[in-house]
């Protein structure tokens, strides 16, 4: 792996044609560093669980979170990120190792304590510039500058499996951003390091929920055995049934309580349905009337389930920070999607997530030991997450308060309100 040397970059951000402003600044970052854990660790080879090394979840996904001025304190984001990211390191000592790729394809944690890679940055602009241009809202227009993709590092094996940059703004704000190998850890898993990472540093000692790796949970045995039909991971899907090209764009939107009741007035009085069902049929039908594909094309909506409460037989311990999730997938032709009312596509994906059973994830487990570690269908498909229940809105430093936060990957942001 080549680490290059970093450098003074002026930025400039192309923000939709609807805006008429333009942002432009510069980005200065020192030379990166490995962070170590703050103590010794243990050196032992861990293997992943067969819910972890699928092929669907090797690569890395950034976060990027941003801190308000606090004027009123003088310590150094950059200097607290630090000293607390060496200090989780000692507990969640795998993320400083480096994964290797064992018999059979299956990927090892190597607990080597080499530590994550780290860049301290600086930039000319300010928090009010920032949101005052719409720059803190998803799809982030400069995320490669702040989360700086260092030659070589985004390698799946023997690379870094966290990259930490802290920027520091002229208005004494700041911006954490942390890329991670997704292999490793899912939504739920991550906010638990965030959580210790915070903790750290606002001065605690120690994690206020106890580190699990256990990745034996959802690694298949012998006895293992496929139960499922599992058409997310369908193999004979025609890719080129939906031509995707330059005109596709990403864009936010943004669904408070009058947006939620207008869908909601699309279904029929007393239907019940959760924010997530209600918003995702609606868009998944909007994304399909954008494309405009063939009327008989097949197309998905996946949305990714965070199956712990699934798991009873052994219950999964609260403090497990591997992946356990679920693709669950409904299935409907381009025409049905259009034409039918918005109940229909509603009623899809109701029954995909009820799908998710203790006895689907071991299907799935075993499917993953038995048939290759397979990669779910992307062909057509609207993929959705939901990350209201996760720590990334709530990581805090100490002096700066909560963030605001972005995670670029497929995703759904909705308001917190009750259901």
């Amino acid at each position: 792996m080549k680490l290059t040397h970093s450098q003074t970059i002026g930025y400039q951000v192309s923000l939709p044609p609807s805006t008429t402003t333009y942002l432009s600044f510069k980005v200065h970052r020192r030379q990166h560093e490995l962070v170590t854990p703050a103590k010794p660790t243990p050196r032992e080879l861990k293997p992943l669980s067969d819910i972890d090394d699928q092929q669907g979840l090797r690569s890395q996904f950034p976060i990027i979170c941003f801190y308000r001025p606090n004027l009123a304190s003088n310590l150094d984001p950059v200097q607290v990120i630090r000293e607390a990211l060496a200090q989780t390191l000692v507990y969640y000592y795998p993320f400083a190792g480096r994964l290797r790729e064992g018999s059979n394809g299956k990927l090892l944690v190597d607990c080597t304590g080499e530590g994550a890679l780290f860049i301290e940055a600086d930039a000319d602009v300010t928090f009010a510039e920032m949101e005052k241009a719409d720059a803190l809202l998803p799809p982030f227009p400069c995320l490669e500058e702040l989360s700086f993709d260092i030659e070589g590092s985004s390698e799946l094996l023997s690379t870094p499996l966290l990259l930490v940059q802290v920027t520091r703004l002229k208005c004494a704000g700041f911006i954490f951003a942390l890329r991670f190998n997704h292999t490793t850890t899912d939504g739920a898993g991550l906010s638990l390091f965030l959580k210790s990472l915070s903790e750290f540093a606002c001065g605690l000692h120690e994690p206020s929920v106890p580190h699990v790796w256990e990745r034996q949970f959802l690694t298949a045995t012998s006895s293992a055995r496929v139960t499922h039909t599992h058409r997310e991971y369908d193999d004979k899907v025609e890719h080129e049934a939906v031509v995707v090209g330059d005109h596709l764009v990403t864009r936010s939107f943004f669904f408070g309580q009058d947006e939620i009741s207008a869908t909601r007035r699309l279904l029929p009085p007393g239907l019940h349905n959760t924010t997530f069902d209600a918003l995702t049929s609606f868009l998944w039908r909007c994304r399909t009337v954008a494309l405009s594909p063939d009327p008989n094309t097949e197309m998905r909506m996946t949305c990714i389930i965070n199956a712990r409460s699934k798991l009873r037989n052994p219950p999964i311990p609260s403090g497990y920070y591997g992946n356990v999730l679920a693709v669950p997938v409904a299935i409907a032709t381009a025409k049905d999607l259009m034409e039918k009312p918005l109940e229909f596509p509603l009623k899809l994906i109701q029954e995909a997530k009820s799908s998710v059973t203790e006895d689907y994830i071991r299907s799935v487990v075993a499917l993953m030991a038995t048939r290759g570690r397979p990669m779910f269908e992307t062909a057509r498909n609207y993929i959705v997450s939901d990350l209201r229940h996760f720590y990334f809105d709530k990581v805090d430093f100490g002096s700066w308060g909560v963030s605001r936060c972005t995670v670029e990957s497929l995703r759904l942001v909705l308001p917190r309100f009750q259901e």
